[in-house]
């Protein structure tokens, strides 16, 4: 499998303020929605604009958080977006990762009017379904990100292979989960399948994880994973390497590592297909840099699929 950066473009609003910690991308619109892990707002990104989208309201005043300024406890901490649909209409589900109690909330995006239209709920007893479906104490779950599969959302949980966890998943019913995030059902209600476990290598010592994923058309997975050392699921550690691995069911097929640009490593967080062509699947990334002061990145991307898995 081979991957090339075709593009890299830094995402700034159009006010000039940097989209910071992008974690997760998908479709909204004829444009695209980016979560923010350190904020309240997401960054729609349509028609050569860039505009924000208050998903949840402040915390403590705030809308962004970060660890310099003592804040980092309190962000919301969108990891996933993905695509689904409310009454039949296309949407946006974002996640938070359920690290901690205030990131177990789940929102769904939609346009109405041309406008995103925005509802949240809390969604505290599906994480911990999740967790003990992957055999998790709740201090070591760290969702991170999802891909579509039909019907299902695939939600995958970052790991660390340092403190022993490996990164796996498990799936959701998009016709439970919606009606949750609408309000109309309880979270406790939310079915989950058994977990897949995904054994990715590792690069110089620490071992690569999970962070988005999303669906070929012929059913298989490409998977976004950091080499990052990191103690825990909350703390941020060095970034060594990032990687795209091609997997099917639970079987890792290919890795490859994901190139840097000018010599720096991009913590890729979010992935989004644009389409397969010519043998070729190409995707819009978008990156986290853990850095606030930095804006994040959007690079387009190609991947060359092994020959030996021509499906």
């Amino acid at each position: 499998m081979l991957i090339y950066v075709d593009e890299v473009r830094a995402l700034r609003f159009d006010d000039g303020s940097p989209v910071t910690a992008a974690s997760g991308i998908a479709p909204l619109g004829a444009g695209w929605l980016v979560a923010q892990d350190d904020a309240t707002v997401a960054a729609w990104l349509h028609e050569d604009s860039v505009t924000p989208v208050r998903v949840l309201p402040p915390v403590a005043g705030l809308d962004r958080f970060t660890e310099a300024a003592g804040t980092k406890r309190l962000k919301p901490d969108l990891e996933v977006a993905c695509p689904a649909e409310v009454d039949g209409e296309p949407a946006v589900l974002l996640l938070g990762s359920g690290s901690t109690d205030r990131r177990m909330r789940g929102a769904l995006v939609r346009l109405v009017d041309g406008q995103p239209q925005v509802q949240v709920t809390g969604l505290g007893p599906l994480y911990a379904h999740v967790a003990a479906r992957l055999g998790l104490p709740m201090d070591q779950l760290n969702l991170e990100g999802a891909s579509r599969h039909g019907d299902l959302v695939r939600w995958f949980n970052r790991g660390n292979l340092a403190a022993g966890v490996s990164s796996a998943s498990v799936d959701v019913p998009l016709q439970e989960l919606v009606p949750v995030v609408l309000g109309r059902t309880d979270a406790a209600s939310v079915s989950v399948g058994s977990p897949r476990v995904y054994d990715l290598g590792e690069v110089d010592g620490v071992g690569l994880a999970v962070t988005d994923a999303v669906t070929l058309p012929d059913g298989r997975v490409l998977l976004s994973a950091a080499a990052e050392d990191s103690p825990n699921a909350v703390d941020d550690g060095p970034v060594v390497a990032t990687a795209l691995a091609l997997v099917d069911g639970e079987e890792v097929l290919a890795v490859a590592p994901i190139p840097e640009v000018d010599g720096h490593v991009h913590k890729v967080e979010g992935l989004a297909l644009r389409e397969v062509r010519d043998g070729h699947v190409h995707l819009l990334a978008v990156v986290d840099d853990d850095d606030p002061d930095t804006p994040s990145a959007a690079i387009d991307l190609r991947v060359e699929l092994p020959r030996s898995f021509p499906r």
